[in-house]
């Protein structure tokens, strides 16, 4: 606690002696509250980054994170032969080397169909209240089966079938002994797996944190503008809040709305009016990495996505009240992406594809 108040009253200091921006650095609410590098309190083995929350990993009772399990589940992330066609894994749409998503507007599934939306980064996910952009999986272990028998994803008829091929690969045996102390192997038990091997994909230790820890070398007098505004005048706090840089929440900004046949969003889960064309907020963090931009890959850089704000968003009857003109200069917008590519994490998880059990 005492590093915790120490981190906090030190980023209020920092903004004080920091160069003036059009608004005044944001009240001490809105900044996020953040950790030192410890050992997270509910799975000790993992070190947790510089920046982020090591006392809540959302880790369920019923799941307790241990290494046999992320082994486990690396494994099973990146087998496709959980795919109808053999050729589309977890992967395969949120791949390591492209910041844990793919890379393109829309992702691509089994026999080159298409999605609908850009697949979202598995970094920091563990943080995220809810799963997928719409938020219809509680937690990671649901979002993990859901693609699997997704007829545009990896198209498996049904869990069963996911089961029944796991079984019929030998070299998996000793793994689901190791995670779980038999060789049983049940959908609960591959989805526990997987969301385990999720968890520990995490990203801190950026420029930024080292910058608020008393790094003073860290970031660049532009970074540091850029950071003022994002936490005041830009506005971007709003919703891009706490150590992972999102509330974890759902906004209508108007992106797809003026479309014939627009994405509901979160209001194909809740059916409530208010979250008609509301999508969650994704992190900021290694956001250099996770290119183009928005649920539907709309915006192909960040200079973009800080136009798009700085417009207020797309016009549309149920457009997020947060929304506002910002009225940037270019320099402020220069300013406001600097800083966003100072949230890249160092060093960023590295994750090779592994040797698959035969």
């Amino acid at each position: 606690m005492k590093k915790i108040l120490t981190g906090l009253v030190f980023i209020f200091l920092a903004a004080a002696c920091a160069q003036k921006t059009e608004k005044p650095a944001p009240a001490p609410e809105t900044a996020p509250t953040i950790s030192s590098a410890n050992p997270a309190k509910e799975a000790p083995w993992l070190q947790v980054p510089l920046g982020l929350d090591n006392e809540n990993l959302n880790i369920p009772a019923d799941n307790p994170l241990t290494p046999e399990k992320a082994e486990l589940g690396k494994l099973l992330y990146f087998d496709a032969r959980f795919s109808a066609d053999g050729k589309v894994s977890c992967a395969s749409c949120h791949n390591p080397q492209q910041g844990w998503t793919d890379n393109a507007p829309v992702s691509a599934g089994i026999h080159g169909k298409k999605g609908t939306v850009s697949a979202p980064t598995v970094v920091n996910a563990t943080y995220m209240a809810l799963q997928f952009w719409d938020g219809r999986a509680a937690s990671l272990e649901e979002q993990a089966l859901g693609p699997i028998v997704n007829p545009v994803e990896m198209g498996l008829a049904s869990h069963n079938v996911m089961v029944s091929t796991c079984k019929s690969v030998p070299g998996y045996a000793p793994y689901f002994k190791k995670a779980f102390g038999d060789e049983a192997v049940t959908k609960e038990r591959i989805a526990q797996a997987i969301a385990s091997f999720e968890r520990t994909v995490l990203s801190g230790n950026s420029r930024y944190d080292r910058w608020t820890f008393g790094d003073k070398t860290a970031m660049t007098e532009q970074e540091i503008r850029g950071r003022d505004l994002f936490f005041g005048k830009a506005l971007c706090t709003r919703c891009h809040a706490g150590p992972n840089f999102s509330d974890s929440m759902f906004h209508n900004l108007g992106v797809g709305q003026n479309r014939p046949k627009p994405d509901q969003g979160r209001f194909a889960v809740t059916k409530a009016k208010e979250d008609r064309g509301a999508f969650k907020t994704p992190t900021v963090r290694d956001i250099t990495k996770t290119a183009p931009y928005m649920h539907d890959g709309s915006e192909k850089t960040l200079e973009d996505v800080v136009e798009f704000y700085n417009r207020g968003g797309d016009k549309n009857p149920n457009l997020d009240v947060r929304m506002e003109i910002l009225n940037l200069t270019a320099q402020e917008k220069a300013d406001l992406v600097a800083f966003m590519k100072a949230l890249d994490g160092n060093p960023y998880p590295t994750v090779t594809t592994p040797e698959l059990p035969k």
